[in-house]
């Protein structure tokens, strides 16, 4: 009798990579939460849009360098790709698929210009971005942008969260878990690489982490002591 060799494991995602996911899906979470109630929190909505912008930053660094399947070579957009997967549908994708790397780079140029065009938002009352006062006319048109861009980024999330559900009900994937464990079952006779996901790789991402955790910080102490009449 035959038997079929079971499953083995696969890492997809390194730590930092994993991090730097749940991290960020808990910065959006609190920005919209914190902006909605307004008043004093919105001073926590600037430190979660800062907490946003370096996890953003940290991750163009760790396309180039990170493990395997979180380097952009691997996902960048491509049609012809993309309509090769819709036609093949093939079984086993570790990492992200020719589709999802649309959404991917999708969500990180609009969360990147999110994080960004808030560093020069002023709401007139009492919360300013620490670039706010290099220029009041860009401040003003990117304070618009910024709450418009709210509507693109809600739409993104949307998608997001549907593209999850329907690979779990119609293909079986497991695609948050994954995000969680790192790992994922592909069949014992398919040999694919794996994410290098070392203590010396760990390291890295966390010196780079901080690098990047002091330059955010670093931002917050732009803004004049004058305020915007240093500027005029």
């Amino acid at each position: 009798m035959t038997t079929t060799p079971s499953p083995h494991r696969l890492r997809v995602w390194d730590l930092p990579t994993r991090l730097f996911h749940w991290l960020l899906v808990l910065s959006i979470v609190a920005c919209f939460v914190t902006i909605k109630v307004g008043g004093l929190w919105m001073d926590w909505h600037v430190r979660f849009g800062l907490l946003a912008l370096g996890l953003l930053a940290f991750r163009l660094v760790w396309g180039l360098i990170g493990g395997h399947y979180s380097r952009f070579v691997h996902f960048l957009p491509h049609p012809a790709r993309s309509l090769r997967y819709l036609r093949d549908k093939p079984a086993i994708y570790p990492g992200h698929n020719p589709i999802g790397a649309w959404s991917v780079w999708a969500m990180l140029l609009v969360l990147g210009f999110q994080a960004v065009s808030g560093l020069f938002a002023n709401d007139d009352i009492f919360t300013t971005g620490p670039l706010a006062y290099l220029s009041s006319d860009w401040s003003k048109t990117l304070t618009g942008l910024h709450k418009a861009n709210e509507a693109i980024i809600l739409a993104l999330i949307a998608l997001h969260i549907l593209a999850i559900i329907l690979y779990r009900v119609r293909g079986g994937q497991k695609l948050t878990s994954v995000m969680i464990s790192g790992d994922a079952r592909i069949p014992a006779d398919t040999h694919l690489p794996a994410s290098t996901d070392t203590w010396k790789t760990r390291l890295i991402a966390l010196v780079l982490a901080a690098l990047i955790g002091w330059a955010v910080y670093a931002l917050t102490g732009l803004a004049p002591a004058g305020g915007m009449d240093d500027f005029m």
